[in-house]
């Protein structure tokens, strides 16, 4: 249960924000938008850099979800690993993989399901997460699986992004999400 109580399902207010939101989640608010709604500003600050990670980067959307996916289960965010999972799975990454990011710290070296890309992201996702600092071969093998300036920093800032996520679901106690 939420520490916070959640914002009406039906909440109409602020109108353009809300549908911003309904726009992005394709009709239906999330449990976290229900709760960043208490806040406005929050909400579309959120909003805004959420949606430009989904529909504006260069960095592959596969990349991305494995990002939001490792750096869910590495946090303890469960709603975050479940919101991201099916995103996942449609922009390429395979179930066996998503069981796999269950345990971020096998899957970094898992040569079975994971290619040599998919790998230097999950280091880099695991030490961005856990120690902040980057040792520089993590982030040289990762600039080079990338093969670009532009690509990582997006993939910079996805983990940086998602461990924002993390961190408010885990404080704020939003749990998996509810089937209603």
């Amino acid at each position: 249960m939420a520490r916070l109580p959640y914002t009406a399902p039906d909440i109409a207010e602020p109108a353009a924000l809300v549908a911003e939101l309904h726009a992005r989640r394709g009709g239906k608010l999330l449990d976290v938008d229900r709760m960043m709604l208490h806040s406005p500003v929050l909400a579309t600050a959120w909003n805004g850099f959420f949606g430009g990670i989904k529909n504006n980067m260069q960095l592959s959307p596969k990349l991305r979800e494995l990002v939001a996916c490792a750096v869910g289960s590495i946090n303890g965010a469960g709603y975050q690993y479940q919101q991201h999972a099916a995103a996942f799975l449609s922009a390429g990454g395979g179930a066996a993989q998503l069981q796999a990011l269950l345990d971020p710290d096998i899957a970094a070296h898992d040569i079975d399901h994971f290619d040599q890309t998919e790998r230097a992201v999950l280091q880099m996702s695991l030490e961005m997460t856990r120690n902040i600092k980057v040792g520089d071969a993590t982030f040289a093998a990762a600039l080079a699986a990338l093969g670009s300036h532009q690509a990582m920093v997006e993939l910079v800032g996805v983990i940086a992004g998602y461990n924002l996520v993390s961190r408010f679901l885990v404080a704020m106690e939003i749990g998996p999400a509810s089937p209603d």
